[in-house]
């Protein structure tokens, strides 16, 4: 099996994960991989829970088809995200439940939109960061985040969802899932003060899993 038959498979597999656990729905939501010449990415319009390897979008550089049906029309993220990191190479955007309602809250800080409530976010992609609202499609959701790629791995498009890039698909799906759990816990602490994770705390966590946070 080559690496690319390889790769529509892992992306087959995880999208099935994704949606049986209710973690997008409908044909929302894409996964996307960076090869050395190109990109592999979810179809426009395709459910994650109902994938088949041989429709996997198949890019090269310029974005011209290969192979498969046409692409997601959200490519422009994964692009935008993984030019500012070329230490990655995998992107998943969800509009899983509770990111995106974390996401549509008007008090985030942009910079920092989720407290260090438990060691696993700051292990598995450090801060939060948020963009500005734009329509689905908007080119200038992918300045946002070329604006921002360098220094966050992990981001909420505001009233949209999350979006994450990891140095594998695997690790994308586990932090865009930890991310999800996250938001969960904010949401189910709001309005009491629970006790967060010290800056001490956090520099030890840093220094320990290297650049997870970044």
């Amino acid at each position: 099996m080559n690496s690319i038959t390889h790769m529509k498979n892992q992306i087959v597999h995880f999208g099935k994960s994704i949606f049986d656990r209710g973690l997008t729905s409908g044909s929302s939501g894409n996964i996307g991989i960076r090869l050395d010449e190109g990109w592999l990415i979810t179809p426009t319009n395709s459910c994650l829970g109902m994938l088949e390897a041989d429709e996997i979008s198949h890019l090269d550089r310029d974005g011209n088809l290969l192979a498969g049906k046409p692409p997601s029309k959200e490519l422009f993220l994964h692009q935008a995200l993984l030019e500012q990191r070329p230490q990655d190479r995998a992107v998943v955007h969800l509009h899983s439940s509770y990111a995106t309602a974390v996401s549509c809250l008007s008090n985030l800080n942009p910079e920092d939109a989720l407290p260090p409530l438990t060691p696993y976010p700051i292990m598995c992609f450090g801060k939060v960061a948020v963009t500005p609202y734009r329509r689905p499609g908007d080119k200038r959701l992918g300045d946002d985040i070329s604006a921002i790629a360098d220094r966050y791995r992990a981001v909420l498009l505001a009233n949209h969802g999350p979006i994450v890039a990891a140095g594998s698909l695997e690790s994308a799906v586990y932090a865009i899932e930890e991310l999800e759990e996250s938001a969960k816990l904010f949401l189910m602490l709001r309005g009491t003060e629970p006790r967060l994770l010290s800056n001490e705390q956090i520099d030890e966590l840093q220094r320990f899993f290297g650049g997870s946070h970044q």
